[in-house]
């Protein structure tokens, strides 16, 4: 099957080449660079790197993703970001089990990883955790992370009809998966510190704000009317 590597991106110009030049050879039939309006040359040194670039359709990391599954041709969908903290040479191991007939969602977990030291704030890596106990408890679904490093079948996301365009979309994405009976594996992936700053994570602020999304998604999923 074919597969294609979706990147949303927004003033990563300094990590984009070295991170496509990690991408190996023959594993991907498409690069998708999704940009959300990058002033720093991020989008020229995507196309020197022989990606494609497309321009992101609303506001939100949500809404990036899903306008690389919608433009994408590929069968396979596989998400990371794009600020070098994702390690593109372990992209197989998120792929197998799809392609194997294992598995209809692929996590690449950075808990079962080697997580870089200072890569993954204390204040992140807590949040986190108390995601995957919320949806342990509200769907018996056993998770470690909510990564950015993912696989899933184009038409198995597509059909999930995710709300959250913002940060709630990868929480979303697993609830909504688990509520269809969809088989949700994980995978150990690396984790490497971003180049350049964090637009998240790397404040308390930023944590908390992205925290509350993904509470929001994953208890509307479970309680609201969809």
């Amino acid at each position: 099957m074919h597969v294609a590597l979706v990147i949303p991106v927004w003033n990563e110009a300094s990590a984009i080449g070295r991170l496509l030049a990690e991408v190996p050879a023959g594993v991907v039939s498409e690069v998708l660079i999704v940009d959300g309006g990058s002033t720093d040359g991020t989008q020229a040194a995507a196309l020197a790197a022989g990606a494609t670039v497309v321009r992101q359709r609303g506001r939100g990391y949500g809404a990036a993703c899903l306008t690389g599954a919608r433009a994408a041709s590929a069968d396979l969908l596989a998400f990371l970001d794009g600020d070098y903290s994702d390690p593109p040479g372990q992209i197989e191991r998120v792929l197998t089990p799809l392609r194997a007939g294992h598995a209809d969602l692929v996590l690449g977990s950075r808990e079962l990883g080697v997580v870089e030291r200072g890569a993954l704030p204390l204040h992140a890596r807590l949040g986190n955790r108390a995601a995957c106990l919320l949806l342990r408890l509200l769907y018996g679904v056993r998770v470690s992370d909510l990564p950015s490093f993912k696989a899933i079948r184009r038409d198995d996301l597509l059909a999930l009809g995710i709300r959250d365009l913002h940060y709630g979309w990868t929480a979303e994405m697993i609830a909504r998966a688990a509520r269809r009976g969809l088989r949700i594996n994980e995978q150990p992936i690396d984790y490497r510190a971003r180049i350049g700053v964090s637009k998240v994570s790397g404040t308390l602020k930023g944590s908390v704000k992205a925290g509350i999304a993904i509470i929001r998604a994953i208890v509307t999923v479970r309680f609201g009317a969809s």
